[in-house]
């Protein structure tokens, strides 16, 4: 081991990174209750593959979240913000009506009323994105740039332990008890990130010079309109501040939309896969009490492995080919679906399977957050980087709702073999644009 890398593993013992682990539990506690749990719980239900692959529909708050992204950058609470500040007031807020929203899907019965439950699952999954907006905001600025890579790590490394317990804990719990027991425990896990928003400051975004001149133009523009004034003007200058900034901003980027096209098709194949994951097992004949205890042996360790490795390897390797590496490796981790396929009912293969998803997903996870967070401006953190998880999100819900189908009419091996190579053209697109103009895949490159 170098002298370099001990510096680099101790940063995950920075309060801020750890922190940071912290919120990235609670942003993915919710993910899977709208996802694979749900998914679980609907094919032991008897709904067929087809339904269950269009209730990944409701994750599209995921795709959409910068669309109020604004609101939740500049608008301030009554009464709340002014004690607890921007980021931590919404936090704090949001979280509240989740765990409500949580315990409501958790009460309903899929069978009897289907509709409750898509609705229900929907504004989930929507203050799920909307809380995203928030912890992601706060990570990204209260973080420096040299712990961004680390920062990504740890809360890939707290994502993937609560998609761990909303995944594996929920089925151990919902075939030991009910389905609502586990939902509830869920909801209440989510204390976890509303203590830190509780008892950790405010963070402080610096102000660059490109920055302020942009916003100094709006200003100009309405002095010089003196029919403009009073709230009309405020709201004017609101308007122009927390929507066209933030995305005039990232356009000024070179090759801005295709970035955006990568961004979309990097995590295709790994949702498509997952999307389908539970219904493959379910149907090859493994319990929840199996499926459940593999996932937590051998997911847990590679879940954590992934998401550490990959945080500390991305300052080594650099965003772009950390991003080449893992993603390569993400989409070679589906092929263990394919041999869990043919296997058939082989405890072993599925232990296998679980590991080589969750290393691969977590090391391509962290050098996924690491990127987009470093293209953001710290000044539009909250709508800049709803829109990048969002344009990401977007491939993952619309390529997953579809998963159901394509099983159906492929079968599972033809499904997952499509499932390893759907991310390629990303990865090839993002290889292209790094050639063609070096700067337009380079940290910080926007204006």
């Amino acid at each position: 081991m170098t002298g370099a890398a001990p510096r680099g593993w101790r940063t995950y013992l920075d309060r801020r990174v750890l922190a940071v682990a912290a919120l990235g539990f609670s942003s993915g506690l919710p993910l899977l209750l709208t996802f694979s749990t749900l998914s679980a719980w609907l094919t032991i239900q008897g709904l067929s593959r087809t339904a269950i692959g269009l209730f990944a529909l409701v994750g599209l708050p995921y795709s959409l979240k910068f669309v109020w992204s604004p609101l939740i950058d500049r608008l301030h609470l009554p009464v709340i913000t002014q004690r607890l500040g921007r980021r931590r007031s919404w936090g704090v807020t949001i979280q509240i009506l989740l765990i409500g929203a949580i315990l409501a899907l958790g009460s309903c019965d899929p069978v009897k009323d289907i509709g409750a439950t898509a609705i229900l699952a929907l504004t989930v999954a929507f203050l799920s994105a909307s809380q995203d907006i928030v912890i992601d905001a706060y990570r990204v600025e209260i973080l420096t740039s040299d712990l961004q890579g680390p920062g990504a790590g740890a809360v890939q490394t707290g994502y993937r332990i609560a998609m761990l317990a909303s995944g594996a804990g929920a089925m151990f719990i919902a075939s030991a008890v009910s389905w609502f027991a586990a939902y509830a425990t869920m909801a209440g896990l989510l204390v976890v990130g509303m203590a830190v928003f509780l008892l950790r400051p405010e963070p402080v975004a610096a102000t660059s010079a490109a920055t302020a001149e942009r916003e100094g133009r709006a200003r100009q523009f309405l002095e010089s309109r003196p029919h403009l004034t009073g709230r009309r003007a405020e709201i004017l200058a609101w308007l122009y501040g927390a929507v066209v900034c933030p995305f005039a901003d990232f356009m000024a980027r070179r090759r801005w939309a295709l970035i955006l096209t990568f961004i979309i098709g990097y995590k295709v194949g790994e949702a498509m896969a997952g999307s389908m994951a539970n219904p493959l097992y379910i149907d090859l004949g493994f319990s929840l009490d199996q499926i459940a205890t593999v996932s937590k042996v051998f997911g847990f360790g590679a879940t954590v492995a992934g998401g550490l490795i990959g945080g500390a390897l991305v300052n080594r390797l650099g965003d772009i080919r950390a991003l080449l590496l893992f993603g390569l490796l993400q989409s070679a981790g589906n092929l263990f679906y394919v041999v869990q396929a043919v296997a058939g009912h082989d405890i072993r293969a599925l232990a296998l399977c679980v590991f080589a998803e969750n290393i691969t997903g977590g090391m391509a996870g962290s050098a996924l957050v690491a990127y987009l967070s470093n293209l953001c401006n710290v000044r539009y953190t909250a709508t800049q980087y709803a829109l990048l998880s969002s344009v990401a999100a977007l491939g993952r819900t619309l390529f997953a709702s579809v998963g159901g189908a394509l099983a159906d009419a492929m079968g599972w091996v033809d499904f997952f073999f499509l499932t390893t190579v759907v991310t390629l053209p990303a990865l090839i697109l993002l290889r292209y644009i790094t050639r063609a103009d070096p700067a337009a895949g380079e940290i910080g490159a926007g204006a």
